[in-house]
């Protein structure tokens, strides 16, 4: 079940991944399109729930309630990283989304 949880966690996080790649293109290359702002939105609302599980994803409740010891990131990073990865992506996102905007 633990494998499970981290492949549907690993496919959500490339898609937010891909998200962000469309909005650098899409800044970079000045050519916004409803894509783009799918994925600005589609962040937006991942942000807004992470914020209101005070900083986390919520799916981290679920690999613990499956007995998985590890957040996410700490599959992939040590754990004092892994604590910096959300407020990381948050800029890099933000950075994203101003350079879509100008």
């Amino acid at each position: 079940m633990i494998f499970l949880i981290r492949l549907v966690h690993g496919l959500i996080s490339l898609f937010f991944l891909g998200c962000i790649a469309g909005i650098y293109y899409s800044g970079i290359t000045n050519s916004p399109s409803v894509w783009a702002y799918l994925a600005v939105t589609a962040l937006l609302v991942e942000g807004l729930v992470v914020f209101a599980n005070h900083g986390t994803c919520p799916l981290g409740k679920v690999h613990h309630k499956y007995g998985d010891d590890k957040t996410f990131f700490e599959l992939f990073l040590p754990k004092r990283l892994a604590k910096r990865a959300i407020p990381f992506f948050s800029v890099v996102t933000l950075v994203g989304v101003v350079l879509l905007l100008i």
